[in-house]
């Protein structure tokens, strides 16, 4: 994954999300997005780099790859669009958003991408012996319909470790993920930095 958790870890994470099964109903087909469509996170937007800057992607359609604890499962119908930044370190991230039918649907959604970042390091561990992970819930954030973060650490048996910062948010219809990772644990996390991120990041959907 992005968050540069290595190959036995991030094969672990593809199994927890798995694991969580399908909790939501698609949406209709053909259901049409907000036609200005949501805006994204700016590279001078994201948690600032000691020694390096950001580089932001192009707006993507499609789900990223980097989200780890997230995927599609039970969602499937859903129009994804992405960005994804990176540094010239080890440092990288990604932002996700999603336009649901309802507002309804949203809330549904955000909680269900919530619980799977909650539930995260005890699948990570449940499914792969070599890995060990820890995960923090960092508080909700007073944005729009509100944002909540969480913070995950994960080491494998031969001593690699990383520290991802996840959240999510809704506005609306609209549901949007960031995450932010890099080698490294808790007490690289620059956990306030990231929280104006979230809250930027929700604020500027619309």
């Amino acid at each position: 994954m992005s968050m540069r958790i290595r190959t036995s870890a991030v094969t672990a994470l593809a199994v927890a999300a798995l694991a969580a099964g399908t909790v939501l109903t698609a949406p209709a087909a053909g259901a049409a997005p907000n036609a200005a469509g949501p805006k994204f996170l700016s590279a001078s937007q994201l948690p600032p780099h000691p020694t390096s800057s950001w580089t932001a992607g192009p707006v993507t359609e499609g789900f990223p790859d980097g989200l780890g604890c997230v995927d599609t499962e039970g969602v499937l119908s859903y129009e994804y669009r992405h960005r994804e930044f990176r540094t010239d370190l080890d440092t990288s991230a990604v932002q996700l958003t999603v336009v649901a039918d309802t507002a309804a649907l949203a809330k549904a959604l955000a909680k269900h991408y919530d619980d799977l970042i909650r539930t995260c390091a005890e699948r990570i561990e449940r499914n792969d012996p070599d890995v060990r992970a820890e995960g923090r819930d960092y508080g909700s954030l007073p944005v729009e319909e509100g944002a909540r973060v969480r913070g995950l650490h994960t080491e494998t048996s031969w001593g690699a470790t990383d520290i991802s910062l996840l959240s999510v948010g809704r506005d609306g219809k609209t549901v949007t993920v960031v995450s932010w990772g890099q080698m490294g644990d808790f007490g690289d996390a620059p956990v306030g930095a990231f929280k104006k991120t979230t809250t930027t990041a929700v604020n500027k959907l619309y």
